[in-house]
């Protein structure tokens, strides 16, 4: 449910991806245009919905299944425009005193990022609601909004020299809570689809930490690995919320399962389980661990990933969806080299993540094209 980070600089060949809000589809742009696929059948083939020539686009999001979508092309930075792409017309547009870096949308609201501000808007009429002025230099418009209706929660940084996470209602516009996620400034951020858990990542890029939108109190910790410090390109949880997978710039994409039954077990065995057993363990573990640095401490307590996916190479800007397909779970990952590639998950821990399908989503042909736009039925 993220997109790569939007920048008015699409290179040749390169293209910008972004999975809508329930990874159904998958919006794809280019320098000469932007398409939308559906994903309802990625196993086999990747369906196209519609295409479009038209300026160079560098930011795109559709509204779930909706003939709506909301771009940004590179001749005009900032101003956004909201189409009904099924009718080929422009609904609205909006002029902002920023280039745009980011655009956000769920059911009842509209988001815009610049580098200082954040516009919300009403998705019924598109009016500005409420302005939050001031904000943390954001350059590269990290944000995130939620996909749930119930839990309408907007998350942007805080700090520029820590990683704290700002949570906003944007129903009720005010601010829910703070949550000092990370020690470095945040890279990453990312709801969960009801909107009462949220994904952080630092610029370090070792750690991924899930907590409570609802309170800011942490639920997980995982490592993604203690080699090397990377730059977190996406984080995004599954639909079901059982999984969360993070994409870099290294070649390697991690899937974390957060298993919330087997935290509640060990809660409840800790109030159960008579001292000699469980709760002795418990004990040792706190009194060695008590002895230990923090950072030391912290290692042990950090899950890791329940599988794994190694891609071809390094350096490539990636996005990834983990979703449902036809009853099989599958991971997505949209490159900004041009490709999507569709895995199986395993059932079990240390499983492997087998590719299913490799599709081409560059978009040449669009140079050839003369005309406006093209719907696919």
């Amino acid at each position: 449910m993220m997109n790569l980070l939007g920048r008015p600089d699409i290179e040749a060949g390169e293209v910008f991806v972004n999975f809508n809000q329930n990874d159904t589809s998958l919006a794809v742009a280019t320098r000469s245009g932007y398409s939308l696929y559906s994903l309802s059948s990625v196993d086999l083939t990747l369906d196209k919905i519609y295409s479009c020539h038209t300026d160079e686009i560098f930011l795109i999001e559709r509204l779930f299944e909706s003939s709506l979508v909301a771009v940004v092309s590179q001749r005009s930075p900032r101003k956004l425009k909201v189409c009904h792409f099924k009718k080929q017309s422009e609904i609205c547009n909006y002029s902002y005193s920023n280039t745009i870096l980011a655009v956000k949308l769920n059911r009842e609201r509209l988001i815009v990022c610049l580098e200082e501000s954040l516009y919300i808007h009403n998705i019924q009429d598109m009016k500005v609601v409420h302005t939050i002025r001031d904000t943390p230099c954001n350059p590269n418009g990290l944000c995130a909004l939620s996909s749930s209706s119930e839990h309408c929660y907007l998350a942007y940084p805080g700090s520029v020299t820590s990683g704290e996470v700002q949570i906003f209602d944007a129903i009720n516009l005010h601010a829910k809570t703070m949550i000092p996620a990370h020690d470095s400034p945040l890279a990453a951020l990312a709801f969960s689809p009801s909107g009462t858990e949220i994904a952080t990542a630092s610029e370090r890029g070792t750690v991924i930490r899930v907590f409570s939108s609802l309170d800011g109190s942490k639920l997980f910790e995982m490592r993604r690995g203690l080699k090397r410090c990377v730059a977190i390109a996406s984080l995004s949880f599954s639909t079901c919320a059982k999984y969360l997978v993070s994409s870099s710039n290294t070649e390697t994409v991690h899937i974390f399962r957060l298993d919330r039954s087997a935290a509640e077990q060990a809660d409840s065995k800790q109030t159960s389980d008579d001292w000699m057993g469980y709760s002795f363990f418990r004990y040792l573990s706190k009194t060695v661990t008590s002895y230990l640095p923090t950072q030391v401490t912290d290692v042990f307590s950090q899950g890791r990933a329940f599988t794994s996916v190694t891609l071809p190479e390094a350096g490539v800007r990636r996005m990834c969806a983990i979703t449902t397909i036809q009853k099989q779970l599958r991971l997505l990952v949209a490159s900004q080299d041009g490709y999507l590639y569709v895995y199986s998950i395993p059932s079990i821990e240390g499983g492997e993540c087998q590719l299913i399908k490799k599709h081409d989503i560059r978009l040449d042909d669009f140079y050839a094209m003369d005309i406006k736009g093209r719907i696919y039925y």
